[in-house]
């Protein structure tokens, strides 16, 4: 065998062993995930409020300029005290803690307090949406699922279409391994997934291939933004708290971008107690 065959034999073992480990990790957080959202209320309100301060961690850690204790505290506290109101669906009361959390995590911050800044919104805006679509007792789980399932099948659709078809890249500079075809097929996976809810009878097909739509492009560029900050400050994972895939934010960059979204029009067309319904019927 050749230097470049044992090479490339070498390098698809570690693929496969890598796809391994991601599928594993996958079979244990995704059941989480989905019975907290069943579940709903205190259980994915905590569930919630774990990863977004997880994210906020991650973040500062990623950005490399503020490492301070009391920056990291102050912010893990506000988005702690947050959850109690956003169980009770007191979103005022949620967003009143958050503000006074955010302006100690700047009056804290000593240094890049544009990046302390950008890292706590992107937490504490990660936290409210994802209640926010929950919170509809009749539309908020199955658009819950909806965002779930979508960014799901397009990351799961973007790798396999990627891994196997190959071809131009999408953004070298930024994420050298995502590929066109990866993006493509992502994108139609997300619209196998609002094509099955129609099909279970939980919307009518085009304003759920629609959202569907919306929903896998924002978790696509949720997952770009992400890729540029770390390739701004020269950091392969955000952690490696979850094997196979990395941190938090390599995990959660798509959902955090698609949820923004989803709680973005759905408050805007259906106010904040409607934005289930507001997504799953039009």
């Amino acid at each position: 065998m050749s230097e470049r065959e044992a090479a490339s034999a070498s390098a698809a073992a570690e693929d496969s062993r890598n796809l391994l480990v991601r599928v594993a990790a996958a079979l244990v957080l995704a059941p989480v995930a989905i019975v907290a959202a069943y579940a709903g209320g205190w259980w994915w309100v905590a569930l919630v409020t774990a990863a977004t301060i997880g994210l906020y961690v991650e973040w500062l850690t990623v950005t490399c300029r503020e490492r301070s204790v009391l920056v990291t505290a102050t912010g893990a506290v506000a988005l702690a005290l947050a959850a109690p109101f956003l169980a009770l669906a007191r979103i005022e009361a949620a967003l009143a803690v958050l503000a006074i959390g955010l302006a100690g995590v700047l009056l804290r911050a000593s240094q890049s307090r544009i990046w302390v800044l950008a890292g706590f919104l992107y937490a504490s805006a990660a936290q409210l949406a994802s209640v926010v679509v929950r919170l509809d007792p009749v539309q908020g789980l199955a658009a819950l699922m909806l965002v779930l399932l979508v960014v799901w099948g397009t990351d799961i659709g973007g790798y396999f279409a990627g891994r196997g078809i190959g071809g131009p890249k999408l953004w070298p500079q930024v994420s050298p391994k995502k590929t066109w075809a990866g993006a493509i097929g992502g994108f139609i996976a997300s619209l196998l997934v609002a094509t099955g809810f129609s099909l279970l009878g939980y919307g009518e097909a085009l304003p759920l291939l629609i959202v569907a739509a919306a929903l896998s492009i924002a978790a696509q560029l949720g997952d770009l933004l992400e890729s540029a900050v770390k390739r701004h400050f020269g950091v392969k994972d955000s952690s490696h708290i979850i094997p196979g895939h990395g941190g938090l934010m390599d995990r959660l960059d798509g959902f955090v971008a698609a949820i923004m979204l989803a709680a973005i029009f759905g408050t805007l067309r259906g106010g904040v107690d409607g934005v289930g319904r507001a997504l799953m019927i039009w």
